[in-house]
């Protein structure tokens, strides 16, 4: 399975709080929540992604709290994958669980630009910058992981089971 999109590129240290500010989290509907995803820190993406994007992030990608908030208004903007050198381990998990394809390279994460055009293979871990013909590793998911992000998450998962 793989994914190609446009890349949006943002910094270390994205907290929760930026992905889905608390002013919004009066709701769980995930389109509502895309709505406003990003807005903090780059108020054009809800307007500008498009289905199949990819964020790039910096080191420490998703800290703060652990709400699942953040990985679903992610996946509802319609990014297909999220880049970065390192997550924090509750984001890492929740993205898991919604079913976010998130991917550890912090020589993808350095040299990806933003705007660049980017294809990701999670059976082998290939980040292609498409841009510039760059070629970046990522460890490759388990294939039970891929099962659970191609099932749309751990709930589409276990009822396929």
């Amino acid at each position: 399975m793989s994914v190609k999109g446009k890349v949006f590129k943002y910094g270390a240290n994205v907290d929760t709080d930026v992905i889905i500010p608390a002013r919004y989290l009066n709701t769980a509907d995930p389109e509502e929540l895309a709505k406003h995803c990003m807005e903090d820190i780059d108020a054009s993406f809800a307007g500008r992604v498009r289905n199949g994007d990819i964020i790039v992030g910096g080191s420490n990608f998703g800290c703060g709290s652990s709400r699942e908030h953040a990985p679903i208004a992610i996946k509802a903007s319609g990014i297909s994958c999220v880049i970065a050198p390192s997550f924090a381990r509750i984001f890492y998990r929740n993205a898991i669980n919604m079913g976010l394809a998130i991917m550890e390279s912090a020589e993808a994460s350095d040299k990806i630009q933003d705007g660049d055009q980017v294809e990701v293979n999670f059976e082998t871990g290939e980040i292609r910058d498409l841009t510039t013909g760059q070629v970046f590793t990522a460890k490759p998911f388990p294939e039970f992981i891929r099962k659970i992000i191609e099932s749309d998450g751990l709930v589409g998962y276990i009822a396929k089971k």
